[in-house]
């Protein structure tokens, strides 16, 4: 890449205290950090992934000496072009994730990296939640949502991270560090910057003095409004700590980094219930809105605590059988007992009998119900822009008007979009606050189109500017999207305070340039993000659904490379561009670059486990893009095909094979001891790329025919995984025997015959295949396995148990005419009532693999596991282990990152053993985190013993 001098320089500078592997100079990840989940896109010259304080001062000292300009990004689900950069990108978002609760439980220290799922998931426990709620929150972080003033639909103005915050952890533009709750940071900053805060009294006593200026402050700020810097602490607060605290609310990275916040937790109500709405009108739907805004209980609390507006193509989007030509007002309201509940419902009930409603009202307080509202309301932008035309851009506008102006202006802006000819843009929202986001789908192929979407918001601003004094932004931030705008409806007055705060923190202007303020009138119609059909493969289904992908950023949460190489978004955002470049043959070079740095970053170092799918609306699967990728590796009639037909075909042999590589290398580690064994296999693994050796590597094993129960009454078909009719036991195992005369032993105890289905050996599901993009091969396996199947269950008469998730998982997905169990759910469902049950007191770790997750089964191994042991510990944020089948073998840094986080869980926890139902992942399990991890099996079989009873099968 050519620099220019200054940043080379810089660059220089910054290598000597940030690593290579935390430093990006490359087109790939400066393309895929260019990418936020918003319609711009820009490509940074550098990309730095943080991690502490120190690091960023020292970032920043160096910006500051050589001008260079900086952008913070914590998860880039920002939607209006204020996480990207053409210059230096700064990452704080993996690595920023310590908090610290109060005693009380009534504040909490955040880093800007932890996201907000998460906090709630730490309060839950005591009846807190983290008050500011945007629909992204399983996904945004802290640092992204306080710096956005990002809100949602329960939180409106009274309970936003402005009205939460209490103190800010912050980093000036030239690298001072300022701690507002601590007292010998402020008198620091008093001694250092006396000036600064002479300025700070000065414009709060002058918006003071101004009382038309501060009447129109209060104004703006009594609706949602992110529209600019957020001057409403001048009025709210007298000291100046507590005023450039609450500037950071919504400055977008502009004024200072926010490297951590405290914020007051919110009382989360245990009483829920929320219904959804139908009207056949959308003025008749906010009408009853306006009416249930105003209604309150006793003690002067507002009763609904949300309703969010859908307008019949929302519904549409998201299938709603009911919506059809519709609009819905999903309505939810919260008490702290079942009575006051049932009192809120009824208010509401009897209130909305003055309007007409489609469906008899329905409000209903159970989760499982109501959560799929709100699941559903979480994902209208992914799915709506999932249904755009190919080629074109997912655009997502955010107004707010006063709550009185809500029917009119609502059904006006419905107009206006339509007039512009916008037929597939769909309105919802927070209506309750007078919220409202508008999503169109738009080209920006040809001048015409461009001039329509400026005719089009050049009509809105003065609906909602000139007509009805709303606003512009109402919580995603003015990013670029509406910075020419914000004199506008500010006001000449306002907007020069605004001025005024951004020269006072940042007189060089390198913080996040064009963000808030640009001076270009047209930024807002520039650096539109392509979004280019991916021309991948063969497989078109495949293919089609991931050109759905907007780029949302809501499946990084579950991408276990994400912050390591590539994420599944990034993933998408590559292969885009590297198609675009295929088509257009403009810069070979560039595509050849991409496509050679991809091969490890986007393709090796993916696990392909699908839980990315599980977080994204439309249930995009970047794993079956990557075994698309994969098979383009391996064509028919290619060397690695014929070498993988070849191990189909012979499948008995290449295990035989095997069985005597794991005997020599247990001799190796018997003899060497692990110590040596470990540094020899990793010079092996690093000089030649041989699958890494761990200490958890098994023995051989192989079944032997008297590994066999006896007749009885109840039957299973027990197929035993390729992995563990290969794998024994590994060097100080803590249990006794492998896995296959385990589940044996413990079968028979519970009454069950055993029955192996016919040529074992050559059986397999075909994972291995799928896993390497021989997707052929591996439906020739599983249509193989499944006539082995049918065979020995006598056409389905009896239940298949497989005991590895994994396998199961695909043989699901290809075997249908036959049920099939994995071990946890078999022993569920059919020895529980067979087996007395003794818990242990022993502290015991459960692992819940992907395939179980994706199966919906991970509950039923926590309550199998809580019948064994009364101290089942589940540890935090760990997803996909990564080992992938092989990749801990191939790939062992993307397992050891993957389990970063489980070691010093299991230690704090006391826990010496855990437990799970999947041997790969166990044997990577227990290399990273020192303890075994053995399946599920053994311990159900330690803690229980048979009852005596008749014996009759029942297929479940």
């Amino acid at each position: 890449m050519k620099m220019e001098r200054n940043y080379s320089a810089f660059l220089q500078d910054i290598g000597r205290f940030i690593p290579r592997d935390r430093l990006f100079t490359d087109e790939l990840h400066r393309l895929a950090w260019g990418t936020d989940a918003g319609f711009y896109r820009l490509i940074p010259q550098i990309v730095i992934h943080s991690i502490n304080d120190d690091e960023v001062i020292e970032i920043i000292y160096l910006a500051d000496r050589y001008n260079i300009p900086v952008t913070f990004r914590a998860a880039g689900t920002s939607l209006s072009g204020q996480a990207i950069s053409d210059s230096v990108l700064i990452i704080a978002g993996k690595g920023w994730e310590n908090y610290e609760l109060s005693p009380d439980h009534e504040k909490i220290y955040l880093e800007p990296g932890i996201v907000g799922q998460r906090v709630n998931e730490i309060l839950a426990p005591y009846g807190r939640k983290f008050a500011p709620d945007p629909a992204s929150i399983k996904s945004a972080m802290v640092g992204g949502i306080v710096m956005n003033n990002a809100s949602g639909m329960n939180c409106g103005t009274h309970a936003n991270s402005d009205k939460m915050l209490l103190s800010v952890h912050i980093i000036f533009p030239d690298g001072y560090y300022l701690n507002t709750d601590s007292q010998e940071s402020r008198e620091n900053f008093k001694e250092d910057y006396p000036e600064f805060l002479q300025r700070i009294c000065e414009l709060r006593d002058q918006i003071r003095s101004n009382e038309k200026l501060s009447a129109r402050i209060r104004h703006k700020y009594s609706i949602k409004n992110v529209t600019g810097l957020n001057i409403l602490p001048f009025l709210v607060y007298d000291d100046p700590f507590d005023i450039i605290a609450h500037l950071m609310v919504g400055s977008e990275g502009t004024l200072a980094f926010l490297a951590g916040v405290t914020m007051k937790t919110e009382y989360d109500y245990p009483y829920k219930a929320s219904a959804m709405l139908y009207f056949s009108d959308i003025k008749e739907a906010c009408r009853a809105v306006v009416a249930m805004k105003r209604l309150v209980n006793a003690n002067g609390e507002w009763i609904v605590k949300g309703a969010e507006l859908l307008d019949w193509k929302s519904l549409a989007s998201v299938n709603d059988p009911t919506g059809e030509g519709l609009t819905a007002v999903l309505t939810e309201t919260k008490a702290c007992t079942q009575e006051e509940l049932n009192q809120n419902i009824a208010i509401i009930e009897e209130a909305l009998k003055a309007f007409d409603t489609y469906i008899p009202v329905h409000f209903t307080d159970q989760p499982e119900e109501y959560s799929k509202y709100w699941a559903i309301r979480a994902g209208i932008f992914p799915s709506v822009g999932g249904t755009r035309p190919s080629g074109t851009t997912c655009l997502i506008e955010d107004v707010a008007f006063h709550i009185e102006d809500l029917p009119e202006a609502t059904a006006e802006l419905q107009q206006l979009i339509a007039r512009h000819g916008y037929d597939d843009a769909c309105i919802y929202g927070h209506a309750l606050e007078g919220n409202y986001h508008f999503i169109i789908n738009q080209s920006f192929s040809s001048e015409a189109e461009v001039k329509r979407y400026e005719a089009l918001m050049n009509d809105v601003i003065d609906l909602v500017v000139d007509k009805y004094d709303g606003s512009l932004k109402a919580e995603h931030g003015t990013g670029r999207n509406m910075a020419p705008f914000v004199e506008y409806e500010w006001g000449e007055e306002a907007y020069a305070i605004m001025k005024e705060v951004k020269q006072l923190f940042d007189p060089k202007g390198l913080f996040n340039p064009g963000v808030i303020f640009n001076d270009d009138p047209q930024c807002h119609i520039k650096h539109f993000k392509p979004l280019s059909p991916l021309t991948i493969g063969q497989d078109t289904q495949v293919t089609r659904q991931i050109d759905r992908c907007i780029e949302c950023g809501f499946c990084e949460v579950n991408c276990l490379s994400c912050g390591f190489t590539l994420s599944s978004r990034q993933r998408i955002v590559i292969q885009r561009e590297i198609s675009r470049l295929k088509k257009s043959g403009e810069n070979p070079q560039l595509l050849e670059t991409l496509s050679e740095l991809y091969r490890y970053s986007g393709n090796r170092t993916c696990a392909g486990d699908g839980l990315c799918a599980m977080s994204c609306p439309m249930g995009i699967n970047t794993g079956d893009l990557t075994h698309i990728l994969r098979q383009a590796e391996f064509p028919p009639g290619s060397t690695g095909y014929r070498a993988g037909k070849f191990a189909a075909n012979h499948f008995a042999g290449i295990k035989s094979t095997l069985r005597p590589v794991l005997s020599l290398a247990n001799a190796a580690h018997s003899l060497l001891g692990t110590s040596t064994m470990t540094s020899i296999t990793r010079k092996m693994h690093s000089a030649w790329g041989l699958p890494q050796w761990t200490p958890a590597m098994p023995k051989s094993y192989k079944i032997r025919k008297s590994d066999q129960t006896p007749a009885m009454n109840n039957k299973v078909v027990y197929f035993p995984s390729c992995i563990n009719q290969t794998m024994g036991l590994a060097k100080d195992s803590p249990v006794d025997q492998p896995l296959v005369k385990q589940m044996l032993s413990l079968l028979q105890k519970a009454g069950y015959e055993v029955i192996f289905p016919p040529k074992m050996e050559k059986l397999c599901c075909g994972t291995i295949w799928e896993s390497k993009g021989m997707l052929d091969i591996a439906d020739s396996k599983s249509t193989e396995l499944e006539a082995a199947l049918w065979e020995a269950s006598e056409q389905g008469r009896y239940p298949v148990l497989c005991d590895q998730s994994p396998c199961l998982h695909r043989m699901r997905a290809t075997i249908q005419k036959i049920k099939l169990y994995e071990p946890a759910e078999f022993i569920y469902t059919f020895l529980r009532d067979k087996l007395e049950f003794t818990p242990t007191d022993r502290p015991i770790a459960i692992h819940i693999t992907c395939s179980m997750r994706k199966m919906g089964l991970a509950n039923i191994l926590i309550s199998l596991a809580k019948l064994c042991s009364t101290q089942v510990f589940i540890p935090e944020e760990v997803g996909c282990c990564g080992f992938a089948g092989d990749k801990g073998f191939t790939q062992p840094e993307l397992n050891t990152y993957a389990l970063r986080k489980l070691r010093p869980q299991l230690t704090k926890a006391g826990i010496g053993i855990g437990y799970s139902n999947s041997r790969t992942c166990e044997i990577g399990l227990a290399t990273n985190t020192g303890i075994p991890y053995v399946s599920i099996a053994y311990l159900v079989d330690q803690c229980t013993r048979p009852i005596k009873q008749e014996n009759n099968l029942t297929l479940k």
